[in-house]
């Protein structure tokens, strides 16, 4: 399997593209998988600032194909021709898509620098994506991986003792800029309430602010405030808070945006100033709201201009570690995938190895001397395998299990499936033996260590056998006492 990742973000994408892009998110997992077979998995991770996604394909070969069914889907939805939305992501591949999720779930990638909030969106986009039943193992894998590594940027780094994020910053800007500092004597006004919602009702709640109102279009304010505080606003009440208010947050992405001719009607006769933080990626407020005399506009850009440079030796720290997250990531993908590999090659051996055990039972029955052979060529096959089985692991930590499975089809004739995907037909072995040859053949199922674990074992214990010929008796009732010998000192 091999994953790759489509990225559109602050920081190659105007915000306003990012947000189109992101119309029918939800629902572009599902779509990708039911109409592609070159998509394995798929999760979507959107934020105020960035829409990704993150698939698995079956192999290398299906990348370019599944970069197009996603792009495909995105324009369905967003109705931007296929062309724009190519252009406007970023591809990635092999450690670079661990690399980048792990750099953004620890907030490197971020508007505001070592942000808290986005680690619980890298968390939560994987949450969705196993509901819907669109994570594949290797995208689990990925993700939780990127949670246990912003983990320990927080832990390990002075990024984690900051608590710095896109909602602080905005917060900060509107207390500098409104007549006052103190948030206790402030009335404030939330739309939405989503994630950033939650977050700002935290972060509000911090700075001793308790006179919060909230709205919600899809009718939701009264259970939000139920668990975090504040009071619920219907439709009608809604201007007559707008009049009293301080401060208005727009963390709610509604199609239904205000402009500025809706805030000069509510505040009209108010020579209250007001301070409008849009927080929205597909912004709640025309930005000619900021126009308005006694008003002040507060944007997603704004923040990233305001935002606090971190220290130098903090960043590089915490990307060092991201970096070797990333690595160690793809070092244990590498292995699982050359984990078919291995048990091709086992099974290969061990379908000839019984192939050729029939052919002595066939001339000399079920003796002890035939179970003296089978002992002798068992020990023989783990000691050829042996250096063939460590090297696999060596080839896979640099990265080059294809050299590895091209020297399989090259010199057996072995064709190794990708993981997931069933075994092509194989060609009887050398010995004769149609079973050998189909045997040889990596299933599906083989990208765990246990497989591998399984043919090993079975390679160095006796098989009970099942001849097909009528003057032999099974192994189950052969006479023979079938315990290992012991092996001379």
């Amino acid at each position: 399997m091999v994953l790759l990742s489509l990225v559109a973000t602050h920081s190659n994408v105007d915000l306003e593209t990012v947000a189109r892009l992101s119309v029918g998110a939800p629902q572009v997992p599902s779509a990708v998988l039911a109409d592609d077979r070159a998509v394995s998995g798929a999760v979507v991770l959107a934020t105020c600032n960035r829409f990704e996604i993150y698939a698995e394909a079956p192999s290398e070969d299906d990348v370019e194909a599944a970069r197009s069914a996603i792009v495909s889907t995105i324009s369905e939805y967003s109705g931007i021709p296929e062309r724009s939305v190519s252009s406007s992501f970023e591809t990635h591949t092999g450690q670079d898509v661990a690399e980048h999720l792990f750099a953004v779930g620890a907030g490197l990638d971020s508007a505001v620098i070592g942000e808290r909030e986005i680690a619980g969106q890298v968390r939560r986009a994987l949450i969705d994506a196993q509901g819907s039943g669109a994570a594949s193992g290797g995208l689990v894998r990925l993700f939780q991986a990127a949670s246990k590594t912003a983990k320990d940027v927080g832990a390990q780094t002075a990024l984690g003792s900051r608590g710095r994020s896109i909602v602080s910053v905005a917060l900060e800007l509107a207390g500098d800029i409104s007549e006052g500092p103190d948030w206790s004597a402030k009335t404030v006004v939330v739309f939405g309430t989503g994630a950033y919602a939650g977050a700002t009702m935290a972060a509000l709640r911090d700075r001793g602010c308790t006179d919060i109102s909230v709205f919600s279009s899809s009718g939701r304010a009264e259970a939000f405030v139920a668990t975090r505080g504040g009071t619920a606003v219907a439709a009608a009440d809604l201007p007559g808070a707008m009049a009293r208010a301080d401060v208005v947050i727009g963390c709610s992405g509604s199609d239904a945006r205000i402009d500025a001719a809706d805030i000069e009607r509510v505040r009209a006769g108010s020579n209250r100033p007001l301070v409008i933080i849009d927080l929205a990626l597909s912004h709640d407020f025309d930005p000619a709201v900021g126009t308005l005399e006694g008003v002040e506009l507060i944007t997603l850009e704004s923040v990233r201009a305001a935002a606090p440079e971190e220290q130098a030796d903090a960043l590089t720290q915490a990307s060092d570690l991201v970096r070797e997250a990333a690595r160690s990531f793809q070092e244990q993908q590498n292995t699982r995938a050359m984990n078919a590999a291995i048990v091709a090659l086992r099974r290969h051996t061990q379908a000839v190895l019984d192939s050729e055990m029939e052919r002595v039972r066939a001339q000399h029955g079920c003796t002890a001397a035939a179970e003296e052979v089978e002992f002798a060529l068992r020990r023989m096959v783990r000691q050829l395998l042996h250096v063939p089985t460590v090297r696999a692991r060596e080839l896979a930590a640099e990265g080059r299990q294809d050299d590895y499975t091209a020297a399989l089809e090259a010199l057996y004739g072995i064709d190794v499936a990708p993981v997931g995907k069933a075994p092509a037909e194989q060609p009887p072995a050398a010995t004769g033996s149609g079973s050998a040859g189909s045997a040889a053949t990596g299933s599906g199922s083989a990208d765990s260590g246990s497989a591998v674990m399984s043919d090993a074992v079975s390679l160095a214990a006796p098989h009970s056998h099942s001849h097909a010929h009528g003057s032999h008796t099974d192994a189950a009732a052969c006479p023979v006492d079938h315990e290992r010998p012991a092996e001379s000192a």
